[in-house]
């Protein structure tokens, strides 16, 4: 290894280390929960190592635990997810002398927080780089599922329940960088959660589809409020 790919390699890991420090806790209680729902531990390594996406796989939990069908939750995260088609566009012009060919692995160790880390980097991405935060947050995600669910009853009640709690504080680290200054992403946030309120209390569909419908008729809305606008930031 060269010693530029050195200092790239010690860059990335400046940088991912809060990520890391942050999934630990979040995927220890992915795996605690689905201990709690008596997922195989097989079966629960596979969803970190397959799917790899937090929000989808806690709310696949949450819908395997209400007996919601396969076809549902597979929809559910699909529209969750949809995103990250969205981010791995957009990073991709920040690439350089990157091979086609390594798209579709940078893109399946692409989250909310690594894009966070990848696109805001001021200069051009290089594969060392993207590699290394990818598979450092990658790794960091499935060791402590595995290690969340071996250690399963044998931590504390308040200490499994506190766990969770981590994955909201990281949404909201992302949520609302996204609402200051713009309007109407605030408003479509506030949509979302109306209209998923409504669904829910009036009880018209399957526990599932009111998360699938809020996330489609908000953002149909969204796109018809604010078609042809530019993007609202305040300095």
């Amino acid at each position: 290894m060269t010693r530029d790919k050195k200092t790239i390699v010690k860059d990335a890991l400046k940088l991912v280390l809060p990520i890391v420090l942050g999934y630990i806790p979040v995927a220890m209680a992915f795996g605690v929960l689905a201990r709690n729902i008596e997922i195989s531990l097989f079966h629960t390594s596979l969803f970190s190592i397959m799917v790899y996406a937090g929000a989808s796989q806690f709310m696949a939990l949450d819908l395997l635990q209400s007996g919601i069908g396969g076809m549902s939750i597979i929809l559910t995260t699909f529209l969750l997810n949809l995103r990250h088609m969205v981010m791995s566009a957009s990073i991709s012009t920040k690439f350089t002398n990157i091979k086609r060919s390594s798209f579709p692995i940078v893109a399946f160790g692409l989250t909310d927080e690594t894009f966070s880390i990848l696109y805001f980097t001021k200069n051009k991405l290089s594969l060392t780089f993207v590699l290394t935060v990818n598979l450092m947050a990658y790794l960091s995600w499935v060791l402590a599922t595995i290690v969340g669910y071996l250690l399963g009853e044998a931590l504390p009640a308040s200490l499994q329940a506190s766990l969770g709690i981590g994955l909201y504080g990281m949404f909201a680290a992302l949520l609302i960088p996204q609402l200051k200054g713009k309007r109407n992403n605030l408003l479509v946030s506030f949509l979302a959660v109306i209209i998923y309120l409504l669904i829910d209390y009036m009880k018209i569909f399957t526990t599932g589809w009111d998360i699938v419908l809020g996330i489609v008729l908000s953002s149909l809305i969204g796109v018809f409020l604010f078609r042809g606008e530019g993007e609202e930031v305040n300095d």
